[in-house]
């Protein structure tokens, strides 16, 4: 039987194992919106590619939450997710979380996973969205602004938020990433 110290040794060292082969996008805990639960990014989604998104509830660029869902279901069972971030960067975003939550679930079905608002941009920027600024070389302009990640935690595009969820280049980048 192995000592209380030894086990805790080798928990520590299969933590630092598992926190070194997780990308840097993902370790990060995030809240989920209008819940005290919080993710822990890695341990959920590491192994997948991922589409973040940058969302408002009050943007032209709104409705795509159905395409967004659409993608969703589309490849959730090939290890994809989009994760939803609500700014108010653009001052289109509700203060109110469970008006945002509200919007997204009645509105628009969503179900993707959808985290607590959050700056993307400039000085004030969630340190997960200075890393993907860093990364890919850009920051938002606006709204529904989005970043694909492949399995390996690598930045594969970025695109504008004239890009729809179903447009035939987010497609065939997100299969790329899938193979």
């Amino acid at each position: 039987m192995k000592s209380p110290l030894v086990l805790f040794v080798l928990m520590f060292l299969s933590i630092q194992a598992n926190a070194a082969s997780c990308p840097d996008l993902l370790k990060f805990m995030k809240r989920k919106l209008n819940s005290s639960e919080t993710v822990n990014m890695c341990s959920e989604y590491k192994d997948k590619s991922i589409l973040f998104v940058n969302t408002a509830s009050y943007c032209g660029f709104t409705k795509q939450f159905s395409g967004l869902e659409e993608l969703y279901n589309k490849y959730k069972d090939k290890d994809f997710v989009v994760l939803g971030f609500p700014s108010h960067d653009f001052n289109q975003e509700d203060q109110d979380e469970s008006k945002t939550a509200e919007l997204c679930e009645l509105t628009y079905g969503v179900k993707f996973p959808m985290f607590e608002p959050l700056s993307v941009r400039g000085d004030e920027a969630d340190p997960l969205y200075k890393m993907l600024a860093k990364k890919s070389g850009t920051s938002p302009k606006w709204n529904f602004y989005k970043y694909l990640m492949d399995k390996e935690g690598n930045i594969v595009n970025s695109y504008s938020s004239n890009t729809k969820p179903m447009d035939s280049d987010l497609l065939e980048d997100i299969e790329s990433t899938l193979n």
